[in-house]
């Protein structure tokens, strides 16, 4: 495996790890949903370096209308893989939609209790109750 794509994959997987890290300790819901933003982006680029084929020249996964079958096989070889990006991009709305959704929950637990801390939360729901 090339030194590079370690370097890419490596920073990858610390990045995921890290964000995992802060959204389970970390106190400040804004915080937690920019590391939430963070996670999601990380894995949308594993799904992405799956889907790619380590060639030199990769293709856009487009053929012209009568391919022979030299090409064909060439195609397969060196195009990168659609159906990834496809999930990608559906992934991409999916997390934008979930984090609209925790901000606006951010926004109303901040009018309800006064802060965005968890922990002060936890103590103000306790004296509620």
């Amino acid at each position: 495996m090339n030194f590079v794509w370690i370097m890419i994959i490596s920073c990858l997987i610390i990045t995921t790890f890290l964000s995992l890290y802060g959204i389970a300790t970390r106190p400040n819901m804004i915080k937690k949903i920019v590391l939430y933003s963070t996670f999601s982006d990380v894995i949308n680029v594993f799904i992405i370096l799956l889907g790619y084929r380590r060639s030199l020249n990769p293709r856009v996964p487009v053929l012209h209308l009568h391919p022979t079958s030299e090409e064909i096989a060439v195609f397969e070889m060196t195009s990168v893989d659609p159906i990834v990006q496809t999930l990608v991009l559906t992934a991409i709305v999916i997390g934008l939609a979930v984090m609209l959704f925790l901000t606006f929950l951010v926004i109303q637990v901040y009018r309800l209790y006064g802060t965005i801390d968890t922990r002060e939360i936890a103590k103000k729901s306790r004296l509620r109750g």
